[in-house]
């Protein structure tokens, strides 16, 4: 069993990495990576914690912009010491911050939301800060019910343009440092629309000139015969196969191992990637 796409309380998850472990092994994963954003502090804490009983690959998730769209790419199996990928770490982290304070500025001006020192300095210490914790300070001070209402109606409106990596840089950092960059819910994430299959194929194209490696085919979000239909593509494209549950604990309502919209089991062999990551 086998689920590559996990986040931790190190980027918008809610599960410490013992919490993390101790799902990890009631749900019966024997492989699995932990893909935060733009940060690899919670692969480094798991790194410490784990043991022979379940395989670890360390996992990363950049936030992109290519051209005229955003992507997300994972890395997985990579080699943190790597020049090129600790460079492009570094780029990640540092917009990553940026945009927090830009979002700050911005949410005590348009809608004179106060944060405290000691909330700011909170924030500021979460490796790979984010809407989500933003989301659930707004709800705490009482502007809106729920962390999905916090953003769209908060969050969301400051507009933060050139705030994520380049995906050219990423997928060569990923690849340059011998691990397999991976497109992350190609179709479309949480709260996304879902892509026309023209534009897919064609940011696909976009993508696969940078040196894209792998489709994360099985996806929570996506009925079993959309996954299908992925794995067909990445089979004709020469593409390695993953999936993952995008898991973020308390902070998405979706399980560990849920790899498909009606939760079907899906075997190993499916995720070709594992023929190079294991």
């Amino acid at each position: 069993m086998t689920d590559l796409h996990i986040h931790s309380n190190a980027s918008d998850g809610t599960d410490n990495p013992e919490e993390l472990l101790k799902n990890i092994r009631e749900k019966g994963i024997k492989i699995f990576a932990l893909t935060d954003h733009d940060t690899i502090t919670g692969v480094a804490a798991v790194k410490r914690l784990i043991t022979q009983d379940i395989k670890f690959i360390q996992g990363i998730e950049f936030s992109c912009r290519c051209e005229d769209f955003k992507c997300h790419i994972l890395g997985l199996g990579y080699d943190e010491n790597n020049k090129i990928f600790q460079d492009a770490l570094k780029i990640g982290e540092k917009l990553r911050h940026e945009k927090l304070y830009k979002r700050l500025d911005f949410l005590h001006e348009i809608f004179n939301i106060e944060f405290s020192t000691e909330e700011i300095n909170s924030l500021s210490k979460i490796p790979s800060v984010g809407k989500i914790h933003l989301g659930n300070l707004i709800v705490s001070k009482g502007f809106a019910s729920n962390r999905i209402e916090a953003m769209e109606n908060f969050v969301d409106k400051c507009k933060t343009p050139n705030d994520k990596i380049d995906a050219e840089i990423a997928i060569n950092a990923v690849n340059s440092s011998g691990g397999v960059s991976v497109w992350a819910h190609p179709l479309g994430g949480a709260r996304e629309k879902e892509l026309s299959q023209e534009e897919f194929l064609r940011r696909l194209k976009i993508l696969m000139s940078f040196g894209l490696k792998g489709l994360e085919c099985f996806y929570s979000k996506y009925e079993i015969e959309k996954c299908k239909r992925l794995s067909s593509i990445a089979k004709i494209n020469n593409l390695y196969v993953s999936g993952g549950s995008d898991y973020h604990g308390s902070n998405k309502n979706v399980p560990l191992m849920k790899l498909n919209a009606e939760n079907i089991e899906i075997p190993d062999e499916n995720l070709t990637i594992l023929e190079i990551l294991t």
